[in-house]
């Protein structure tokens, strides 16, 4: 693909990553929250190019950089996270606007790492960027998972269909 059309995907990806991060959305604790991480990681791990052959020591200083970024950057997206409970159990979360500043730090630290490889003459692939969204994906899915599981369940149990209903000493045939 062409650089355009690279950009025009990055830009569609990241527009969908913040539209969706507004939304109320459900936290399941049960699931498999870090599945995606994983995956990811280990796309980014199989590429070749992850770090430079002729200047090993900078690009590996660069990568640890990278993913103390994305550490740094997933960690403050998740606290900056308002989550709640609601009368059903159900724990939600949305993003706020510190979650905009941790997003935008989180990019200008990139940019500038970036520009000090592109300095010092490092090949840098997107391998390195692709890791370091796993370990942003991974710890904020991580917090947030810890911080629904750590809510005060709500003050009454969830109510099933016809529990409010009065009851009666006439039993139906079954």
């Amino acid at each position: 693909m062409s650089a355009l059309v690279n950009a025009l995907v990055i830009v569609a990806v990241v527009a969908l990553v913040i539209v969706r991060q507004f939304r109320a959305r459900r936290i399941d604790a049960d699931r498999r929250w870090w599945l995606v991480p994983v995956i990811l990681g280990v796309l980014a791990l199989r590429e070749p190019g992850i770090l430079d052959s002729r200047h090993p020591t900078e690009s590996t200083l660069l990568l640890g950089a990278e993913l103390l970024i994305g550490l740094a950057t997933g960690a403050g997206w998740a606290w900056t996270t308002r989550i709640w409970v609601e009368a059903d159990g159900a724990v939600w979360s949305k993003s706020t606007q510190a979650s905009v500043a941790v997003w935008l730090g989180g990019i200008a630290l990139r940019v500038g790492l970036f520009a000090s490889g592109a300095l010092l003459g490092v090949r840098q692939d997107s391998s390195a960027l692709l890791l370091a969204l796993a370990s942003t994906l991974l710890v904020r899915s991580g917090i947030l998972v810890w911080r629904a599981r750590s809510l005060a369940p709500a003050s009454h149990p969830a109510t099933a269909y016809g529990d409010a209903m009065p009851r009666s000493t006439w039993r139906e045939r079954v």
